[in-house]
């Protein structure tokens, strides 16, 4: 069972041009954005830790974020 609601990724789909988007290719986007996720959560964390900190900062992931671009 996912996390994230198909209805908000339909949205996005939508809102950068698909017309329709099918309940198989809904559960493949909602996968693809849990995995993204939890891959960028994983980073934040390691790069908390090595801060010393428990506390995710923002400043962690945007430094994350720069791993995935």
């Amino acid at each position: 069972m996912s996390e994230i609601p198909k209805a908000p990724i339909s949205r996005i789909v939508k809102s950068v041009g698909a017309e329709r988007i099918s309940k198989e290719a809904e559960e493949k986007f909602v996968e693809a954005v849990e995995a993204y996720t939890m891959k960028l959560a994983e980073t934040t964390i390691d790069l908390a830790k090595h801060a010393d900190r428990k506390t995710i900062q923002p400043e962690d992931v945007d430094l994350a974020l720069k791993h995935f671009y």
